[in-house]
């Protein structure tokens, strides 16, 4: 018996939809024109259209990533101007960038001053993460801490500390600006505690290991995080200069070629 089109695309839509295939439902009847008009095999159209559904697939599940990590803007480390910041290697960024580091549990460091660049890193690093399909979550130190006091104050807390443990990659940014109390950094050492070696952290800060204490009242909890997170760890600093401002610097600078002379000048305007 014959199948027509329309009921060929019928079938197609409703085993499709079972399967939960909906780039085959919607992408079949036009590729399956180009088969016949370049005279593709059946098994060259098939190929073609599940190559589709993986395509699509992915970048669906890429975005979820991403929509889950909740930056708070995107920043891809490829825009990341590495001759502001001479400290910075973009061997050592393309390396990184691969999620090796994420394979081996191993934490990332970026110590720097403000405006040194550390959280477009930082998210980088996670937007990396995400596009190879890792669950990365994004969040400042205040914002963690105050989440897992919640979760305590409710006894959700090892519901909480178990979503954060699964994840591939926890970005913790800004520790150092807020002052954490002894319950909190407690909270938080369970966090750290959890990933240990098995699953990496990123974190971003304005201070040296030697000043953690002016964040985390405890001596010996300072001592405990701060073994946690350089054990292995790969440490990228930033620098004291303003990398904004370098970068800033940089793009107002323009090229003038005076008439007649031949001769390309670089103008540097004052910011």
């Amino acid at each position: 018996m014959t199948v027509t089109d329309a009921a060929a695309q019928a079938a197609i839509g409703a085993a499709a939809r079972e399967l939960h295939l909906p780039t085959v439902r919607a992408e079949a009847a036009r590729l399956a024109e180009i088969a016949v008009r370049e005279r593709q095999s059946h098994l060259a159209f098939l190929a073609e259209l599940l190559s589709a559904e993986v395509d699509d697939r992915s970048s669906r599940r890429r975005a979820r990533r991403i929509a889950e990590a909740r930056f708070p803007r995107l920043k891809r480390l490829a825009e990341f101007n590495v001759d502001a910041v001479p400290t910075i290697q973009a061997a050592t960024l393309a390396s990184l960038a691969g999620g090796n580091y994420m394979d081996a549990g191993e934490p990332i460091v970026l110590l720097g001053d403000s405006g040194t660049g550390k959280s477009h890193l930082l998210i980088g690093l996670g937007l990396a993460a995400c596009e190879q399909g890792r669950k990365v979550r994004y969040v400042t130190t205040a914002q963690l801490v105050n989440e897992l006091v919640e979760a305590a104050d409710e006894r959700q807390l090892s519901r909480v500390v178990g979503r954060y443990g699964r994840l591939d990659l926890l970005l913790l940014d800004e520790l150092g600006y807020v002052q954490i109390d002894p319950r909190g950094a407690e909270l938080l050492f369970q966090i750290i505690t959890e990933r240990e070696e098995r699953a990496s952290i990123g974190i971003a800060t304005n201070l040296p290991f030697s000043e953690w204490g002016s964040v985390f009242p405890d001596p010996r909890l300072v001592a405990a995080i701060v073994d946690r997170v350089t054990f292995n760890a790969h440490i990228l600093e930033t620098g004291t200069d303003s990398y904004r401002l370098r970068t800033s610097r940089t793009s107002m600078s323009t090229v003038m070629e005076f008439p007649g002379s031949g001769v390309d000048r670089v103008t540097e305007f004052p910011l």
